[in-house]
């Protein structure tokens, strides 16, 4: 569905000099040799720098932890098992340990499977029932979420709520901000922009995990990033075949390309809008993610001296998405048709035009 080369593409052309690649790769990146094998394919394509996310647990099977102190001493920075939860809270618990020794992030997608199990398919509370549809409800994620910051309040390890979307997810991590838990949560730009409306034409374009929610979540959201409660903005960016979202939505495999269009969807929801301004957008979808996962070189100031990792934007462009322009392997893209914001002049990865819009 994408490789290093064509997914570092989408991100130069969407105005990111880095990634952060997630550990569901094939084969799955847990071990230090791995991380190190998508680091160097991050290195020979030249478009971005790839960070390697380890998993969590060997395989992403959710039973055993992987080598985290040997990957974390080779410069791993972050461990999630991508799209699945971990489940076992003694295991999340001494990964959490783990991340407090080590100083790494353990970045967690919050789905209690047994709520919201693998035929989940559209948000409980505001579509499912009238697309005849397997509910994800609310609780599924902030019960996980309410669970991993009383786990990382134990442990003094740092846990990062990965794509939140509902308002009770919102008020449990200003719960643990208020109460001093090292914890950080994102948001997606889909899940800013889109609602579960979209998904009233089955079309499996929209099938995202976690769902598409109502408008009382996504004003929750809104207002979250504005106040610094969500910390950065995070793509989620999902490639997949046109088979994989072929035949009926219960069954179409969720995610959604996110690269591309993520600054747009920024400045249409919250900088259009009147909620932010520019600063705010460089805090949350640079300098801030930067200053979490420890890139360094990434989201600076622009001073003689410091490597020129940079995007030229031009702030009132826009334009109509057209998939088939995509830098993307697919073509799974839930902007297509709209008219966003299309800032990206050029990207300049490591001193190099990475990205220019005349080219």
């Amino acid at each position: 569905s994408e490789t290093v080369a064509s997914g570092t593409a989408c991100a130069a052309r969407g105005g990111f000099t880095a990634v952060f690649a997630m550990a569901n790769t094939d084969p799955v990146t847990d071990s230090v040799a791995r991380a190190a094998h998508i680091a160097a394919l991050g290195r020979a394509a030249g478009n971005a720098e790839v960070f390697p996310v380890g998993s969590i647990t060997i395989g992403l099977a959710g039973e055993r932890l992987s080598p985290i102190a040997e990957m974390a001493a080779a410069g791993v920075r972050m461990f999630s098992d991508d799209g699945r939860c971990v489940m076992n809270s003694a295991l999340m618990r001494e990964a959490l340990q783990l991340s407090a020794v080590h100083g790494v992030i353990i970045a967690q997608h919050s789905q209690d499977h047994v709520l919201a199990g693998p035929e989940a398919a559209a948000d409980e509370r505001s579509v499912a029932a009238d697309l005849g549809l397997t509910g994800w409800p609310w609780a599924a994620e902030s019960t996980i979420i309410a669970r991993d910051v009383q786990l990382a309040e134990l442990t003094g390890g740092h846990l990062h709520a990965c794509h939140i979307t509902t308002a009770e997810s919102v008020e449990v991590v200003r719960w643990a901000k208020a109460r001093g838990v090292q914890v950080t949560a994102e948001v997606t730009p889909h899940h800013l922009l889109l609602d579960s409306q979209h998904l009233r034409a089955l079309d499996t374009t929209f099938k995202v995990n976690p769902p598409l929610r109502g408008s009382e979540d996504i004003e929750a959201l809104r207002a979250a990033l504005a106040d610094g409660t969500i910390d950065v903005i995070g793509t989620d960016h999902a490639p997949h075949d046109p088979a994989a979202k072929q035949g009926d939505f219960a069954h179409a495999k969720p995610g959604m390309l996110g690269l591309e269009q993520a600054l747009a969807s920024v400045l249409e929801t919250m900088v259009n809008t009147g909620r932010m301004g520019w600063t705010d957008v460089v805090r949350v979808m640079s300098a801030m993610p930067a200053r979490i996962t420890g890139a360094s070189g990434q989201g600076g100031a622009l001073r003689p001296g410091e490597v020129a990792n940079l995007v030229l934007v031009d702030p009132v462009r826009r334009a109509r998405v057209d998939r088939e322009r995509s830098s993307s392997a697919s073509r799974n893209n839930p902007y297509h048709g709209l008219e966003l914001p299309d800032p990206i002049e050029m990207t300049f990865y490591s001193g190099h035009l990475s990205y220019s819009r005349r080219s």
